[in-house]
């Protein structure tokens, strides 16, 4: 695994991704079998994600929100605040179509 933009945060950021990835793999294949199987209904398919994004909250929110603060503390600390202004303006995120 990679390491973080500041070293105190890379443990959260390990941390974090070992969560991420067990919560995604759980999520994935699941979906990946229900998706191609006749009888699911799309209010089921809506239910599982909802089901599945309150695990996510429950089990790797709270370790998400301590890594963001941390990088967020980290992208203050070296100045890097005015560059992601700067690039955010230039390529702005949009939604999709």
């Amino acid at each position: 695994m990679a390491h973080s933009l500041s070293p105190e945060c890379t443990p959260l950021k390990h941390e974090y991704d070992a969560c991420f990835n067990t919560w995604f793999e759980g999520y994935l294949e699941p979906a990946i079998a229900n998706a191609n199987t006749k009888g699911h209904s799309q209010s089921q398919r809506i239910d599982y994600s909802k089901l599945k994004k309150e695990e996510y909250d429950r089990k790797c929110g709270s370790i998400w929100a301590k890594y963001k603060d941390c990088v967020q503390k980290a992208v203050t600390e070296k100045g890097l605040g005015e560059l992601l202004s700067q690039a955010r303006q230039e390529n702005p995120l949009r939604e999709p179509p």
